[in-house]
């Protein structure tokens, strides 16, 4: 029985919700981001180089492009409910097998496929809850979504390195395994409750009506809609290629150029974590009042600020203030650009728009940790990547306030 009908005065729309969330705390929290606190470890236990760590970083995101190619047919062909429950079966599974990975081509070609798996989790899961929520209430509904990676985050800076000060040279390995039995439980709960669309069980999406325009109705192209596309998969590309090496890297710079404990380093990655847990739908429900370009200013300047105090080594003092900055601003990029998608190019197009611009994200995710990693090895240090993607940031603070303002009664 579904739970709206359980509880009357619940909207089933926050029941996909709080799916939603699970499932972005599985798919990309737990798959992406507590690969930051466990890559010391696999570090260590592999012998991998700076250059390395960042190629098994590079080989998720080409796991994650991948995907997004192949989202599309997969929605088309299997509906999204099956395609995001597919994938993190596919990531739970890879998981379980990080845990006996012996070398760099066995973590690179396993991690390689939990790329895939996320974004065969998260691509359907954010057009769904498009579906569910009139424009109004997206910016906050996603934000609530995207609030599971910070859950994770929090959960990974907690746990792993407890497990690693238990364990000692396996921690990471009994973490990948802990990781993937989580995942295959929150399948499990994916496949029993996800729901495509409204109309399957009888209901209206979240929010006020609007007048519904013809292209809400059926794919209809404006003037200019190319043009937008592409400046949104810019925006999302200089987005894609600063923020993982920031995650990927945090942890080992904090440990290796810092001078911190795991366990210390593992603290601070947790209060992103708990930073996070706000940023989507704080900022998402911002760029609801005051637009999303300049939502999406808003957060490219704030996150300039912390890559430069983290690229500049200004002591414990800045790296503390970068974190906050860091972790109040990480989604809040995602929730934004998700619901800009859906509000520039309608409803009827926003699956497939945001395929795109996914492309121009996995292509920015790909390059960004792999050329940090290169300019690590060079240099000895990841401070010249870090001051780079303060550079791009800055770049995309002032390509987002050129957007141009979306069309009207695109609901």
């Amino acid at each position: 029985m579904p739970l709206s009908r359980t509880f009357p005065s619940l909207h089933y729309g926050w029941v996909i919700v709080a799916t939603g969330t699970l499932t972005l705390f599985a798919c990309l929290g737990l798959a992406r981001y507590a690969y930051a606190m466990l890559l010391p470890g696999m570090q260590s236990g592999l012998g991998l180089a700076y250059d390395r760590m960042g190629f098994i970083g590079t080989g998720n995101f080409a796991g994650y492009l991948l995907s997004v190619l192949l989202a599309p047919w997969l929605i088309r062909r299997w509906q999204p409910r099956y395609v995001v429950a597919g994938g993190l079966l596919l990531i739970g599974l890879c998981m379980l097998a990080l845990s006996r990975c012996q070398s760099f081509a066995g973590a690179f070609a396993l991690y390689f496929c939990v790329g895939m798996g996320g974004g065969f989790a998260n691509i359907p899961l954010m057009t769904v809850v498009t579906r569910w929520f009139r424009r109004e209430q997206r910016g906050k509904a996603i934000g609530l979504v995207i609030g599971g990676n910070g859950g994770a985050i929090v959960f990974a800076g907690l746990v792993i390195p407890a497990l690693n000060r238990t364990f000692g040279a396996e921690g990471w390995r009994l973490g990948w395994l802990i990781l993937g039995i989580i995942t295959l439980v929150v399948a499990v709960i994916v496949a029993l409750l996800l729901r495509n669309d409204p109309a399957e069980l009888g209901l209206a999406p979240v929010g006020k009506p609007l007048p519904l325009a013809p292209e809400n109705l059926v794919p209809v192209e404006h003037h200019g809609d190319g043009r937008t596309l592409l400046h949104l998969g810019l925006l999302y590309l200089a987005f894609g290629a600063t923020f993982m090496v920031f995650g990927t890297f945090c942890v080992t710079t904090m440990v290796k150029e810092y001078g911190l404990s795991d366990a210390r380093a593992g603290f601070y990655w947790s209060w992103v974590g708990c930073c996070s847990l706000f940023s989507g739908v704080g900022f998402g429900a911002l760029s609801d009042c005051i637009g999303r370009k300049y939502g999406l200013a808003l957060v490219f300047a704030l996150q300039s600020v912390a890559y430069a105090l983290f690229g500049l080594h200004l002591g414990e003092a800045g790296l503390i203030v970068a974190i906050l900055l860091y972790g109040a601003t990480v989604f809040a990029i995602p929730s934004i650009m998700t619901a800009a998608v859906a509000d520039y190019l309608g409803l009827a197009r926003a699956a497939g728009a945001f395929a795109t611009v996914t492309l121009f994200f996995a292509l920015g995710q790909t390059l960004g940790p792999s050329a940090a990693g290169l300019i690590a090895k060079a240099t000895g240090s990841f401070q010249t990547a870090y001051l780079l993607a303060a550079l791009c940031t800055v770049s995309a603070t002032l390509g987002a306030v050129f957007l141009p303002p979306p069309h009207e009664n695109r609901a």
